[in-house]
């Protein structure tokens, strides 16, 4: 195991500067993810520690020693492909200890690590396939035997489910989780599905455009986001957003353009008449009959534990998610609250939270 800082790292390819100072600093035995749109730099920035690109600047360090100049071989890392990079005229076993073969690691040693790894990810019964007789799971689970059998500090991934289909994605993911808190080594984890990243990580950094927007747990993230990117970005369905105005006086409220009135948290406004954008997760709102607010529903999806409605507020695209089986008609009204604690508020200027 070991622990890993990243040091104001940039990467740049000609002019395109694709990482922009990005420090991160990943404890021993932490399962971090990476997550953000495509583009946004995070494969980059996992190529990078494994030694797959050159830093332009900044330090990439592990247990206190800059490895920035050092061979990948030498690294003592593992990595995980998305598009599982294993050797079609191998079969399981040859594929598990080819690494440990180039090594000179002697075959009794050998096998016994490759039959350690197999039992660890129920791979015995498949040690003498080859890769095009086994299923997408199964491949996956041999590029991780691969990269156990070495016995790295570090594991990296970079986004090695998205081959795979939604079901076997679940068990996948819940595979590579128990498998973390068994081996207990340090991980960096990389997708763009931000319901990955919260299921799976210990902590999760959330990038966009070669930047670092906030680095936090989980529910940190979900609870209390840093500004409008990563409220937009973590959750499912995501959070509204409203434009408007924070009216200050006897009563705190937020005012929409058309003077749709939704409640504040206690000191949201703080004395300020500003512009600012109101923020409301779908799964923050009660059905009320009398009071609150009103959306317009357009489009209802029953999916059986919940009612999804997608709709408007006024003249903005507004979502809620209810437990309650309400199944209103395209066009008609439901009058909801938000709750208090969950209400969040945004600069319109600068897409900062605003303090409450």
């Amino acid at each position: 195991m070991a622990k890993v800082s990243i040091r104001q790292i940039e990467k740049s390819f000609g002019a395109l500067k694709v990482i922009e100072g990005v420090s991160i600093d990943i404890e021993d035995g932490q399962f971090v993810v990476l997550v953000g749109p495509s583009g946004c730099g995070k494969s980059t920035l996992l190529r990078m520690i494994a030694g797959l690109e050159e830093v332009s600047a900044g330090d990439v360090v592990i247990d206190d020693k800059v490895i920035n100049d050092l061979h990948p071989k030498d690294r003592d890392i593992a990595m995980v492909f998305q598009n599982y990079a294993l050797y079609p005229h191998m079969n399981v076993r040859e594929n598990m200890g080819f690494s440990l073969r180039l090594n000179g690691v002697h075959t009794s040693e050998r096998n016994a690590k490759i039959e350690q790894a197999a039992g660890v990810l129920n791979l015995e019964a498949l040690l003498e396939r080859y890769p095009r007789e086994l299923s997408g799971g199964q491949r996956q689970r041999v590029a991780m035997g691969r990269a156990i059998v070495r016995d790295p500090k570090v594991f990296l991934f970079d986004e090695p489910l998205s081959n795979l289909d939604a079901k076997l994605r679940v068990a996948m993911r819940a595979e590579i989780k128990a498998l973390h808190r068994r081996l207990k080594t340090t991980t960096v984890y990389v997708t763009h599905d931000q319901i990955e990243a919260m299921t799976m990580a210990d902590v999760i950094v959330v990038m966009n455009a070669g930047r670092v927007e906030q680095i936090g747990r989980p529910l940190e993230l979900y609870d209390r986001p840093d500004n409008l990117f990563v409220a937009g970005f973590i959750g499912s369905p995501a959070m509204n957003f409203l434009d408007g105005t924070l009216r200050p006086g006897g009563r705190e409220v937020f005012a929409t353009a058309q003077g749709i009135e939704l409640p504040l948290p206690p000191n949201a406004a703080a004395g300020r008449d500003l512009k600012a954008i109101y923020g409301v997760r779908p799964e923050h709102l009660h059905i009320v009959t009398e009071g609150g607010a009103g959306m317009t529903a357009e489009v209802v999806e029953p999916t059986g534990s919940e009612v999804h409605i997608l709709g408007r507020l006024g003249d903005q695209p507004f979502v809620g998610l209810f437990r309650e089986r309400v199944l209103p008609e395209p066009g008609t009204d439901i009058r909801f609250e938000p709750e208090l604690d969950n209400i969040h508020v945004f600069d319109a200027q600068t897409g900062r939270r605003l303090a409450a």
